[in-house]
């Protein structure tokens, strides 16, 4: 869709076109940037570079593969044609969520995020966008899926189908426990629950259940955990350094999926 006026793009060659003469061409790493100006708050919003490598480096070690599973089996039971990731990152999910739909969206904001995604999988339209103007047409798809990123709620509701889907993936209560307890005085726990009170109007709650995965870290993969989470930023510089010094650390991440479906 067009973020101007949000008529439908068309593609044609290299460039998204709509019928009021707005184009997008696709830049030669295979995505498009439908983020324009006038909606930017930031001239470079999003992730940082540095926590985009970090993620990209963690993840393929395959710490999180359980989670990537997970989402994979459930997108196959419920046999999804469309899908639109709401903030695919890098696009290690979205890659393996591709593989099991017709058509495949992935947005993000965060520009340098985009272009390393669109490396990875050449069957995932990439877009850099924001979710206040979700790149697609008025109920166009089956399934939205945002993993560990803003749900947003009204733009969901628009491009979704009748009976569409909503599948939330956010750190469970007691997500790397260890790591927050070695960098912070005190452990808040996550609070998942908020999103089903924030959704429960126009949305059913159809399953949620926990996905867990336990391993040992050297440090250099520690360190990119660190880096790729928003803990990076707010622990105690001296605190930091102390658990990035550990040789090996063992830690569970706790993963609260929920499947929604739209009223």
């Amino acid at each position: 869709m067009c973020p101007v006026c949000r008529e439908a793009l068309n593609l044609t060659e290299r460039t998204w076109h709509c019928n009021n003469n707005h184009s997008y061409d696709v830049a030669k790493q295979g995505y498009v940037n439908l983020h324009v100006v006038q909606h930017k708050h930031s001239k470079n919003p999003g992730d940082t570079p540095e926590s985009v490598q970090a993620r990209r480096a963690f993840l393929s070690g395959g710490f999180y593969a359980p989670l990537q599973q997970a989402v994979v089996n459930k997108i196959r039971d419920l046999r999804i044609e469309n899908l639109l990731d709401i903030g695919c990152g890098e696009g290690y999910y979205t890659d393996a969520m591709q593989q099991e739909v017709m058509q495949c969206v992935g947005v993000d904001i965060a520009k340098n995020a985009v272009q390393v995604a669109a490396k990875i999988n050449k069957n995932v339209t990439w877009v850099v966008g924001t979710g206040a103007t979700l790149p697609v047409m008025d109920q166009s798809i089956d399934l939205c899926t945002s993993l560990f990123s803003p749900i947003p709620q009204e733009e969901i509701l628009r491009v979704l189908k009748s009976e569409g889907y909503l599948m939330v993936v956010t750190p469970a209560p007691n997500h790397l426990y260890a790591m927050r307890e070695a960098l912070f005085d005190e452990v808040n726990a996550h609070d998942p629950h908020k999103f089903v009170e924030q959704l429960q109007k126009y949305f059913t709650l159809l399953e949620q259940p926990i996905v867990e995965s336990t391993f040992e870290l050297e440090q250099a993969q520690l360190k990119n955990l660190i880096a790729m989470t928003p803990y990076a930023y707010k622990a105690k510089a001296e605190k930091r350094q102390a658990l990035e010094q550990l040789e090996k650390i063992n830690l569970t991440a706790s993963f609260q999926v929920y499947l929604f479906q739209k009223n």
